[in-house]
């Protein structure tokens, strides 16, 4: 079971006690687009911010997230990330501006 320091919120939880996942997108000072998935989107970004997150992200300015959604469990959050990764960039970007996750990017 997951426990919070004092710091730290409870993560969301499902009807079933699973913890939910979310998947989102930061862009970068230089336009890049990072995907990446979390239990706690604020959390998250403000390690990429410290430059306590990924690595690929030190470094490169500042950030803003562009995208999130609800995802539900970790396995079915890994599967998007990995499709949304496997997209092009001018798909992900329409992704960005339609706030929405397109039909055959959901995980099976």
């Amino acid at each position: 079971m997951l426990r919070a320091t004092p710091e730290q919120k409870q993560p969301d939880l499902s009807a079933d006690n699973e913890v939910i996942w979310y998947l989102y997108m930061l862009r970068t000072a230089n336009n890049r687009l990072y995907t990446g998935i979390t239990t706690d989107i604020e959390r998250r970004f403000k390690q990429h911010q410290s430059g306590k997150g990924a690595k690929a992200l030190r470094g490169a300015g500042t950030l803003t997230l562009v995208y999130q959604c609800k995802v539900g469990g970790h396995s079915e959050a890994l599967k998007l990330e990995y499709r949304i990764k496997q997209l092009s960039k001018q798909q992900k970007e329409k992704l960005v501006s339609n706030q929405v996750i397109p039909a055959n990017t959901h995980a099976t």
